[in-house]
């Protein structure tokens, strides 16, 4: 039983970062990442499930975009 609440916890800690992620990329960074995203404010909505599944791999990506235009 301790085995199953260990990755319950583990899931649920990975999706509110996922969350953290997905707010601050959909505010801050999609317009950075993506330049045609500007202004398209009704589709930012149904990207939040893939990045709470994906955000290592979009801070990454996000970072190094971010990296390469300084």
């Amino acid at each position: 039983m301790d085995r199953a609440i260990l990755i319950v916890q583990a899931v649920e800690i990975y999706g509110a970062i996922g969350a953290v992620v997905a707010a601050a990329f959909l505010v801050l960074g999609i317009d950075r990442v993506d330049p045609g995203a500007r202004g398209s404010y009704a589709f930012r909505p149904l990207l939040i499930p893939g990045i709470v599944m994906l955000w290592p791999i979009v801070l990454w990506r996000w970072f190094a975009l971010e990296r390469y235009r300084s």
